[in-house]
């Protein structure tokens, strides 16, 4: 089984991660392997700071194709997401139109040939030549394919999911003006949800799901040592083990892998070779983001250190 096609492609994306700079679980590199080879969406779900963003950045590095980032907010619709009119060039061809009708319809004979003539000259008000596209549209344009991020869908509404449904099933756009415009290559789709309200059934249907939680300790070791390579190997195991307890503790919100990366890089700044209780202490504003986290968890730092 280990030597089976499909288990030397998920080691092949394993490697292609790591050489990315992103550490992966054998379950993220299964779903990607599936999500290409069923050409299928990929919903990544879990804690805020735990490489759902990365995970999109890192495939797209590795593929060697561009990555094309969606954010989501309250209130996105179409054309900030989809398409949208080019406005000002359409205002011009308005007036050129105006200063040529006097010659198209020069000698015509009543008003249907004066239509012909009209139609003659090119209906192309609302055309591919006029189309704006939007983060969507411009990634269903690739063609070569690429990346597509929509990070955050949990921002936003459940109109613009339903917005999203023909792309993430058949990878096509319906535009009343012009018709249905096909992906010229498959993207390959990331959505990253940060849990802060149900998504739609129909949604997540149309998806393969991946749940990423906060690393174990020796998984967690290693995206240290790889993002942070000049950090002494003791001190980033002192370090992770440190924030592994810290999040153990009734906090308002737990220290990401983001902030345990922003803490070895300012553990470096600072020439640390160990914890100590001033330096934690001192520090601690890096890896939590609430002032009665940091009380919470000040009169706790000499415990933790000893364990």
């Amino acid at each position: 089984m280990q030597d089976s096609p499909a288990s030397q492609a998920v080691n092949a994306l394993i490697d292609g991660f790591a050489d990315a700079g992103y550490i992966a679980s054998e379950a993220i590199a299964t779903t990607v392997f599936l999500a290409q080879q069923l050409q299928r969406p990929i919903l990544v779900e879990g804690p805020p700071g735990v490489g759902k963003t990365e995970l999109a950045k890192a495939t797209a590095t590795f593929s060697k194709l561009p990555l094309v980032r969606l954010q989501c907010y309250e209130g996105l619709d179409e054309s900030k997401a989809l398409y949208d009119w080019k406005y000002s060039k359409q205002l011009l061809y308005s007036q050129v139109l105006k200063e040529q009708l006097h010659d198209i319809l020069q000698g015509a004979k009543g008003l249907s040939e004066s239509v012909e003539r009209l139609k003659s000259f090119g209906d192309i008000f609302y055309s591919d030549e006029f189309l704006e596209p939007r983060p969507l549209l411009k990634a269903l344009r690739q063609k070569e394919g690429a990346v597509l991020l929509i990070d955050e869908i949990d921002k936003a509404d459940y109109e613009f999911e339903s917005l999203l449904l023909e792309i993430l099933s058949d990878f096509q756009v319906s535009i009343p003006e012009i018709g249905t415009i096909q992906a010229t290559t498959k993207p390959i789709v990331v959505l990253t949800s940060n849990n802060t309200r149900d998504l739609s059934d129909a949604l997540k249907r149309r998806c393969l799901h991946l749940y990423i939680d906060f690393p174990s300790r020796a998984l967690e070791t290693r995206i240290v040592q790889t993002r942070v390579p000049e950090i002494p190997e003791s001190l980033s195991e002192q370090l992770v083990a440190f924030i592994q307890q810290v999040r153990e503790l009734d906090l308002k919100k737990a220290p990401a892998v983001s902030e345990t990366l922003d803490w070895a890089r300012a553990l470096l700044l600072l020439h640390a070779t160990s914890l100590s209780q001033e330096l934690v202490q001192s520090t601690l504003n890096v890896i939590l983001k609430f002032e009665e986290d940091i009380q919470l968890v000040t009169p706790e730092i000499r415990e933790l250190l000893k364990r």
